[in-house]
């Protein structure tokens, strides 16, 4: 069964490989959407897949990289968009 999932991740986040970690780990598990920094030092996540992997996945960003701090992750399940790949957005 497909799932999305969005994701807002609070802490220590930003400047400690965040993102290339939620990157490198959705492609492991051949998910797909998006990562970015928000301007207000939180980190966005969007994930879609199989629901098991995308449930893998939003463990590991509770856990994060070894140098960031994980204050809060809040989830919203998402309508499932067909995304084709995994990118990392700049803004």
């Amino acid at each position: 069964m497909k799932k999305s999932v969005r994701l807002y991740v609070e802490g220590t986040v930003q400047g400690v490989f965040f993102r290339g970690f939620v990157k490198e780990n959705a492609e492991k598990y051949n998910l797909k959407g998006f990562v970015r920094n928000l301007d207000d030092g939180r980190v966005e996540v969007f994930i879609e897949g199989d629901s098991d992997d995308v449930n893998r996945m939003v463990e590991i960003v509770e856990k994060g990289p070894r140098h960031a701090h994980i204050r809060r992750v809040t989830k919203k399940a998402e309508r499932f968009q067909d995304f084709k790949s995994f990118k990392v957005l700049h803004i």
